[in-house]
């Protein structure tokens, strides 16, 4: 296991982590509904690749802003009650969305309605976090990470590839959202498995909204200024790692520039790519257990702008399309599960679903934005140079990573 930068006392998990694996299939679900299903059939619907971008964008948006009302997870409610609250939610705005036809006319109500189940879905995630912050001890943190790592892209792919054959397959749309509305509500079943957590100490019941809130806070600040912290929060917020090209692949119009269609889309983006990425998941896992989150973490985003050249400059063919994006998408899962087990080395215990969420703020920042960029840039200079731009500036992140380091221990040195 990596050194942690925080001492902790020796603990053991009272949940097997598959079960992090279920209930955060509802997260991921609606991000492969939404990137993979709605946005292949984009551009086949009078869409422009930047409009189609637009779609995972909107749905994105919340994801770098959900620290904001998540502390509301950790002072109300128990993770368990939210868990439940707001996964009916999101499979409620599943099947809303899934009425709206698409094309140019219902473009920004669409894209208003992925926002809003967008927001309420990050309670998915945020009440997870708060379980498996205080379940998990520090030798776990990589075992933990894979599973509900895998559970989450495992989920994406799910969304995506179920979601696309049942948007192209069943008479009507709806049916789709229906169906995978549901199957959002039947994870809600591990939640037995579950067991409550102690009270918390920011819990408004016991203090009151604004002693609450301070509290939360204050962890959340001790937590950004230990070294730790500050190392995990910068590695984040930069585009290494990030697999943001994943949603510009799926279009209909970029996977045809390598003769892939929606079978190829379907299956490398949605479904198998959910058991790719899922098995880099678990790979990711265990390098974290061999080296430091942190470190793997940087390693990954170096090995996944490789890959991403290297698609870019091979013979613009199906088979490369296939062979790539199987290779891109394991990437990306351990990158995920790196991402995943940094945080947890970095945030302790308490306050999870704010702390994690916070974190995971910063990690969906780049992703939003360099999946905006990158749509642009397939748009106006083809894919090949969008995969190009992307492998760049994971290199270039990992550079200012390697300075702010040498920084950030030096004002460690500074302080003791």
């Amino acid at each position: 296991m990596p050194a942690s930068d925080s001492a902790e006392p020796p603990r053991s998990a009272s949940v097997h982590p598959a079960v992090w694996f279920v209930l955060i299939l509802p997260f991921g679900a609606l991000g492969g509904f939404v990137g993979v299903g709605l946005t292949f059939l984009a551009t086949t619907h009078g869409l422009s690749i930047t409009e189609g971008a637009l779609l995972n964008g909107a749905q994105l948006l919340s994801q770098w802003m959900k620290w904001i009302w998540a502390p509301i997870v950790d002072i109300t409610l128990t993770p368990r009650r939210w868990h439940l609250l707001s996964t009916a939610l999101t499979a409620a705005g599943t099947l809303a969305m899934s009425l709206i036809p698409l094309g140019p006319g219902t473009l920004a109500p669409l894209l208003a309605l992925i926002a809003i189940t967008s927001l309420l879905n990050t309670v998915v995630a945020m009440a997870v976090e708060a379980c498996l912050t205080a379940d998990t001890p520090p030798d776990q943190v990589g075992r933990v990470s894979a599973w509900y790592q895998a559970g989450n892209l495992g989920g994406t792919g799910l969304g995506g590839g179920l979601g696309l054959w049942l948007l192209e397959t069943l008479p009507q749309p709806w049916m789709a959202g229906a169906t995978m509305g549901a199957l959002m509500l039947v994870c809600c079943g591990a939640l037995v498995f579950v067991r409550e957590q102690p009270a918390a100490p920011h819990r408004v019941g016991e203090l009151g909204l604004v002693a609450a809130v301070g509290g939360v806070a204050r962890d959340l600040v001790q937590t950004l200024r230990s070294t730790g912290g500050m190392l995990a929060a910068l590695l984040l917020v930069l585009p290494v790692g990030t697999g943001a090209g994943s949603g510009v692949l799926a279009q209909a119009e970029v996977a045809a520039h390598w003769g892939a269609g929606a079978r190829e889309v379907g299956l490398l983006q949605g479904t198998l790519a959910g058991v790719i990425t899922a098995a880099g998941c678990f790979a990711g896992g265990a390098l974290c257990r061999r080296v430091h989150p942190r470190t793997a973490y940087a390693a990954i985003g170096i090995a996944l702008a490789g890959i991403a050249s290297a698609m870019a400059i091979a013979p613009a063919t199906v088979m490369t399309y296939i062979v790539a994006s199987t290779i891109y998408n394991f990437a990306v899962g351990m990158a995920y599960a790196a991402y995943s087990a940094t945080t947890l080395d970095a945030i302790g215990h308490t306050a999870g679903a704010t702390k994690f969420s916070t974190m995971a703020s910063l990690a969906n920042f780049p992703i939003w934005w360099l999946g905006l960029l990158l749509g642009w840039v397939a748009d106006r200079h083809g894919p090949a140079a969008m995969l190009h731009t992307e492998a760049a500036l994971s290199v270039i992140g990992v550079v200012v990573f390697a300075l702010g380091v040498v920084s950030v221990r030096r004002l460690a040195l500074a302080r003791a």
